[in-house]
């Protein structure tokens, strides 16, 4: 009877620990401090828009992510025990954009549609047709 007993305080005393664990890993990452950056991209065009703010939605520890396609400036809101600014700017390098002082990945620049490369003199209308594969 005591050995039964005993075993039973130790699986609750294991139990309550585990518990404790839990919610204080819960709480690190509620009170985690949330940064913002600015960072300068080589967008030009919404679709530029669209494809880096949808990438830094994978990015784990981004919580908001806006591009300002007339300035080219992403702002973005992230938590810094989950990511940094520089993993932030090598996600959008490797889409195929500028981010600061990261180049993009060149494989992926050449991928996009020809208004989304810098200075490349076209304007979206013409992204449309790339789309439709004309």
């Amino acid at each position: 009877m005591k050995t039964i007993l005993n075993k039973s305080i130790a699986a609750i005393a294991v139990l309550l620990f585990s518990a404790s664990i839990s919610l204080q890993a819960q709480g690190d990452t509620k009170t985690a401090r949330k940064e913002t950056i600015q960072i300068k991209t080589s967008a030009e065009c919404d679709f530029c828009k669209k494809a880096i703010e949808k990438e830094m939605a994978f990015v784990s520890g981004v919580k908001k992510a806006n591009l300002d396609v007339a300035t080219r400036i992403l702002t973005v809101t992230y938590v810094s025990k989950k990511t940094s600014a520089d993993e932030i700017r090598k996600a959008i390098a490797k889409i195929g954009y500028d981010a600061d002082d990261v180049k993009a990945n060149r494989k992926s620049f050449d991928k996009l549609p020809e208004c989304c490369k810098t200075n490349s003199g076209k304007d979206c209308t013409d992204h449309k047709k790339d789309e439709k594969g004309q």
